[in-house]
């Protein structure tokens, strides 16, 4: 929610509060205040999170005035994701102010540490144009962005967005959902971290979803799991209270189509062109029905031309291109073109340009220069005028109560298939498990639970292993000869979805003992090191 009025003595109504003696020492809430970035007037974002994490909790800004805390009118309400924001505007200009939040929770008040803050006159920015807030400073006279996931937060490290905005950074591309659930979970924490504080700094910010494609084939198949991970992205964008008129369209990122791994972590199958091309297709079109933005699609060329089919439909939605090496300074220059001859896919125009919006131009941008940890930054620029830019972000979207992720939703679970037969062969389950409305679950994993008098002695081995959403293959390795009963255990870490469970019991037979031949020692040969910044603009 934003909310936009003077902050003055008079118009905010001030109301003069006592600090209650108790405060609740379970539940903790921060502020960060910052000065945004505005075409012709000074605007402060207040932001902050509640922890434990709680939604709708009623969040208000206090202002210390003559030493005495006293209530405004600016308040809003907490996210699924726990945040907070409020955006206001500041009509005293060159004073220095003090603020804090509060909030209730279990009964009692909560407040923030205080913040103060000079408000300064922006200058810089004297018209009432909106474009002359994003500024093209980046190579090639182009709209200069970044992209930021947990590896630009080493140690938990921040992210220092103000720096960034100085530095020429318009808009940043947050990593906010993955298909594997531990990496959901880092980016959720992170998305957490940086959203609010980049549109803080005046930065434009965007989302996108890293995907692992299904291991299956039947058609049914791909547009259930494509329609899975697409609810997954639908409910972190409600978590963070939809779109706000500062974000950018969510970004597929498909650029791997191995399905399978074998033990030595080699590719055993690729998804075929056509499911590739479904799976997007139903993913895309899903989050632009829901949402009423339009998503972005980010790849490669090579992976565009050799792993899809071409489309008209999929023509119609922004592409997001990687493309190192050629410099975005040099006009000539675009991503996407080969040395010799074109690469041909659903955004290749009739004289083999591709249809970009916005370029990924290198994966080895010089980090501490735009205030962020660590060594190496993604950059982008974006592709068109100001204009265009502002014309991408059109279309908000504000989720109703039946958009937010549910919390301990009941499952129901289907052993497919058991397989148990020698002490040299692992036992398998073949599991699957829905939603009330039989779609799969979108979050979560099963594991094997032994009976309390039948736990072995040594713990085995579990490899948990997904087709699609919902569908597992567990294998368990390392037990010996016996009868085993015990449960497969559907558990969401998350809470999403309910535990769930069904009684198992198999049995193994001892099976051939191995001869052991000792192998001689060979010291492994070092691998050369590789610059993966070779060739690459280190802006």
């Amino acid at each position: 929610m934003k909310i936009r009025a003077a902050i003055t003595a008079i118009a905010l109504g001030l109301l003069t509060i006592g600090v209650p003696s108790t405060q609740a020492s379970s539940a903790k809430l921060s502020l960060n205040v910052r000065q945004t970035p505005s075409t012709s007037e000074a605007l402060l974002t207040f932001y902050g999170t509640i922890k434990p994490v709680r939604a709708g909790t009623a969040v208000t800004i206090q202002i210390k005035n003559t030493g005495v805390w006293e209530k405004t009118r600016f308040s809003t309400k907490t996210t699924k994701a726990g945040t907070w924001k409020i955006v206001a505007l500041a009509t005293a200009l060159e004073s220095k102010v003090s603020y804090r939040a509060s909030a209730t929770a279990n009964g009692n008040s909560i407040y923030s540490p205080m913040r103060t803050i000079i408000i300064k006159q922006m200058a810089e920015f004297s018209e009432s144009d909106p474009s002359m807030v994003i500024g093209q400073f980046g190579p090639g006279g182009r709209i200069h962005g970044a992209d930021i996931s947990r590896w630009q937060h080493p140690d938990d490290k921040t992210i220092d967005f103000e720096k960034m905005y100085s530095a020429g950074i318009r808009f940043v591309m947050i990593k906010a959902s993955d298909t594997r659930d531990e990496a959901d979970a880092l980016a959720l924490k992170y998305l957490v971290m940086d959203h609010s504080a980049a549109q803080a700094a005046g930065i434009y910010t965007g989302f996108y979803h890293y995907t692992t494609l299904p291991d299956v084939e039947d058609a049914d198949a791909i547009i259930r799991d494509a329609t899975a991970q697409a609810q997954k992205v639908i409910w972190r964008l409600a978590s963070i209270g939809g779109y706000t008129e500062r974000d950018l369209p969510y970004a597929l990122d498909l650029e791997n189509k191995c399905v399978r791994l074998s033990s030595t972590g080699a590719c055993q199958k690729f998804a075929s062109r056509s499911a590739v091309t479904l799976w997007a297709s139903t993913f895309l079109a899903l989050l632009k029905e829901k949402t009423g933005k339009t998503p972005i699609m980010y790849s490669y060329a090579n992976f565009l031309e050799g792993s899809m089919i071409r489309s008209v439909e999929l023509s119609q939605y922004p592409l997001w291109l990687a493309h190192y090496a050629i410099d975005p300074a040099n006009p000539v220059n675009q991503p996407g073109l080969k040395s010799t001859g074109c690469y041909v896919h659903s955004w290749t125009s009739a004289n083999c340009d591709s249809q970009w919006t916005m370029w990924q131009y290198s994966s080895c941008g010089i980090a501490p220069k735009y205030g962020v940890p660590g060594s190496r930054l993604d950059l982008n620029v974006f592709r068109g005028t100001a204009q265009a830019f502002l014309d991408l972000i059109q279309g908000s979207w504000t989720p109703t109560q039946v958009d937010l992720m549910p919390i301990n939703e009941p499952t129901f679970m289907d052993l497919l298939g058991q397989s148990a037969t020698t002490t040299n062969k692992p036992v398998s389950f073949n599991v699957s498990v829905v939603r009330p409305d039989l779609t799969p679950v979108v979050t979560g994993g099963v594991k094997l639970v032994f009976d309390p008098l039948n736990v072995p002695l040594e713990r085995p081995k579990q490899n948990l292993v997904r087709a699609t959403s919902g569908i597992w293959t567990l294998s368990v390795k390392g037990l010996v000869a016996g009868t085993y009963t015990g449960k497969i255990l559907f558990n969401d870490v998350s809470k999403t979805h309910a535990q769930s469970w069904l009684p198992v019991t198999f049995t193994l037979e001892q099976g051939a003992i191995p001869t052991v031949t000792p192998s001689p020692s060979v010291k492994p040969t070092p691998k050369p090191s590789v610059d993966g910044c070779r060739n690459q603009i280190k802006n």
